[in-house]
């Protein structure tokens, strides 16, 4: 369960600064284990890691798309907040033709597409399976680029 009063707080400081008045903001981990959402919530905030892809047809009917301009708290594995993005670019690209620009900008691993896709691959496996689904090298990832536009004080 999300650290709701830790994540106002923190998305309460950034507003103040910015001079925000509202409160559109989704609040999230990556990966789906708390030492995944660890290592990639400081690559976030080392700068390293400013983009993400995730599994288009995954996504809920309901469930909004990300949008250039949104705000996302990004939570480490502990579900507490460690840096605020906002959302540059979207694309939907199919899995064999996500670039090598993108993975650099993912920030994982040596960056390279190579390991992308290795690592992904088994990400995607694993998340289609649990949908009853099955991967293929040309199902539509959603690709998204973002800014830190604010970190964790320490």
């Amino acid at each position: 369960m999300a650290n709701d009063e830790a994540i106002i707080k923190f998305w309460n400081e950034y507003k103040t600064k910015q001079g925000l008045t509202h409160d559109n903001y989704q609040a999230w981990a990556f990966g789906n284990t708390p030492e995944m959402a660890d290592d990639l919530a400081e690559l976030v905030v080392r700068g390293i890691k400013t983009a993400t892809t995730s599994a288009y047809e995954l996504y809920e009917k309901e469930e909004p798309l990300p949008q250039v301009g949104e705000y996302n708290i990004i939570l480490n594995g502990n579900d507490e907040p460690e840096a605020i993005t906002k959302t540059v670019v979207t694309e939907i690209v199919p899995y064999n033709l996500v670039t090598w620009e993108h993975a650099y900008h993912e920030g994982e691993g040596d960056r390279s597409l190579t390991y992308w896709r290795r690592v992904h691959e088994v990400f995607f496996k694993q998340e289609y399976a649990e949908a009853g689904r099955s991967f293929h090298n040309e199902i539509p990832c959603f690709c998204e680029v973002f800014e830190v536009v604010y970190r964790k004080q320490v």
